[in-house]
């Protein structure tokens, strides 16, 4: 898509923070929804404003980000694309496109996916083969399940687990010997 600049945000309990960013966009109305990559939390979204024509303009659901990208040109586009597709960049990689590498020929992203929905939620470990000419996924090798992953909804979720204290017994305080006063 041909833009004159657009701003990436990710908003959160209705807050705006302008996560990139590109040329200048004026007068952008920050929208009531937006898009999520991986688990949806409660009250945070991504959208991206742009001027394309003179005309503000916005992106709030995963198509409209597909189209946004368009043909992946480079190798943070591809991640992008794959995440609209529901793969998501951990936050342990290294860099914004997740671990990559890549020859003169192809892209190669590894990357996770959600595969239950069950608390807690379980993620594969996949490599895409993204082709450099096309700009398209050409192989998907799936690695296996490599993580359970907990969030705030997982009643399950070990961190929000309470410890219970054990009470300590009450025994009847021990009685001192008593020693002889001191004499001076």
């Amino acid at each position: 898509m041909k833009t004159d600049s657009w701003i990436l945000i990710h908003k959160s309990y209705g807050k705006d923070q302008v996560l990139k960013q590109a040329g200048v966009v004026k007068g952008y109305i920050s929208p009531s929804s937006g898009f999520n990559i991986g688990i949806a939390e409660e009250d945070e979204f991504y959208y991206i404003a742009y001027v394309a024509g003179g005309k503000t303009a916005y992106v709030t659901d995963l198509e409209g980000l597909k189209k946004f990208v368009g043909k992946a040109d480079d190798v943070q586009e591809a991640a992008v694309l794959a995440a609209a597709d529901g793969y998501i960049i951990d936050e342990e990689f290294k860099d914004m496109a997740g671990n990559y590498y890549e020859d003169p020929s192809n892209y190669y992203l590894d990357l996770g996916k959600l595969t239950s929905t069950e608390c807690p939620y379980q993620k594969k470990h996949y490599t895409l083969t993204v082709s450099k000419s096309s700009g398209t996924v050409t192989d998907v090798k799936d690695n296996g399940a490599y993580i359970e992953l907990y969030n705030k909804k997982c009643t399950n979720n070990p961190r929000l687990l309470k410890i219970e204290k054990k009470e300590e017994p009450k025994d009847e305080p021990k009685k001192k010997p008593s020693r002889p006063a001191k004499r001076r």
